[in-house]
């Protein structure tokens, strides 16, 4: 290419990817991207759980359906609250030193306001008023909502309510933060919302609604992209998927019977004793959901227990980098090799694809890519057809050799 191409990042999970995704992606090629390259989380997702399908084949959906590069976020940042796991992702992308715009799914669409909505939340005014409605007992979440209704009106408030709405702010703080030249670009969230579930078939199914389907054997690609539908059944029929809370019910709770209150105080975000919750809880809960409940509080949401209770099982540490130090490929399209090129020469962080690449890291990278690798080989054991340990240094990089830029019209 003569001249620089214009590029869109993607920060997602695609748990699996769906058509509300596939819109997105087309949306971001109607805003002039040459290249997307996504962001994605590993085998643990935010929400503090097994993703569905592995990695590897979640990669594989992406490039089936438009992405050009996908790349992994760290585990520390894809298994974290909003602001962290939005930090994460918009770090990597400003580190490639070539994305231009920032796209993502929001229930307002307007990125003008989503952009003031987090100028407004880094104001010291509503850092010290959320601080203080911290102390009298609320929530993170109800305390910032309420801090921006109180310091900066209904405007701001009403973009702190809604979950995608949330990510969105954290994304356009995130850029702000970092002093990042990226430019925020979201497309109104149609279809069910977060956690919703949907009866038309002419809209959009929340990922969450395509789980539930798939965790009770029920039919589901027609929610899905069919390139991500095809991919999905195939690991269905090879015993690789699907992932839930119950194939690693068993192995969480040994790991965490074995842990004392200080192990369960190191984890990330534990503070006012929760760390005697846990240890009480622990011993006797006999499944994940009871006792996720037995430790649940009004201040401490399930969201966060879960979280904790995968942290503790991952051995994530409660003192971590800021910004993940590496990016790892997880696959590309062929037809995206210059994007490659531009970024293997300009990226500020080491960019790596090979066994031998991975183990060149050191210090706190080496740290987090071994952490990584763990946590693939005990995601490994919930997989129905246990796969052996080793996979993120054995497994080969993924090039499609797709060059259709078109994606699905079947939305």
């Amino acid at each position: 290419m003569s001249q620089k191409p214009r590029v869109c990042g993607i920060i997602c999970e695609f748990n699996p990817l769906h058509k509300g995704h596939v819109s997105l992606l087309k949306a971001a090629r109607e805003n002039g991207a040459d290249f997307l390259i996504a962001v994605m989380s590993g085998n643990f997702v935010q929400r503090g759980g097994p993703a569905m399908f592995s990695k590897w084949a979640r990669a594989e959906m992406a490039l089936a359906c438009g992405i050009d590069l996908v790349l992994e976020l760290p585990l520390p940042w894809a298994m974290a609250g909003a602001e962290r796991f939005a930090l994460g992702g918009v770090s990597i992308l400003d580190s490639l030193s070539c994305v231009d715009f920032l796209a993502f799914g929001s229930e307002s669409g307007d990125s003008t306001a989503l952009r003031r909505a987090a100028h407004a939340v880094l104001s010291p005014a509503l850092a010290a008023e959320t601080r203080r409605r911290l102390k009298a007992g609320c929530t993170f979440a109800q305390a910032r909502e309420q801090a921006a209704l109180s310091v900066c009106g209904e405007e701001t408030a009403k973009l702190l309510r809604s979950p995608n709405d949330i990510l969105a702010v954290e994304y356009c703080k995130a850029i702000e933060t970092l002093g990042s030249p990226i430019v925020p670009f979201t497309i109104r969230r149609t279809g069910a919302g977060h956690d919703q579930h949907t009866a038309d078939p002419a809209a959009h199914a929340s990922s969450s609604q395509i789980r539930a389907l798939l965790a009770e054997g029920r039919e589901f690609s027609h929610w899905m992209a069919p390139e991500a539908a095809e991919i999905a059944r195939r690991e269905l029929e090879a015993g690789l998927a699907p992932v839930t809370d119950r194939s690693l019910e068993q192995a969480v709770l040994a790991r965490l019977r074995t842990m004392d209150p200080a192990e369960f105080a190191a984890l990330p975000d534990v503070s006012e004793g929760l760390e005697n919750r846990f240890f009480r809880a622990v011993r006797t809960a006999a499944s994940l959901e009871e006792l996720w409940f037995s430790v649940k509080t009004k201040r401490y949401p399930l969201a966060r227990i879960r979280r904790l209770v995968y942290s503790a099982f991952l051995g994530i540490p409660g003192e971590m980098e800021r910004h993940p130090p590496y990016a790892r490929i997880l696959g590309f399209r062929r037809s995206a090799e210059d994007l490659l090129s531009l970024i293997r020469k300009n990226a500020r962080i080491p960019i790596v694809s090979t066994a031998a690449e991975m183990k060149r890291l050191n210090g706190t990278a080496r740290e987090i890519l071994d952490l990584e690798a763990q946590a693939s080989d005990l995601y490994a054991l919930g997989q129905p057809r246990v796969q052996p340990c080793g996979m993120d240094f054995t497994r080969k990089l993924l090039i499609s050799e797709t060059t259709d830029t078109q994606l699905s019209s079947n939305i």
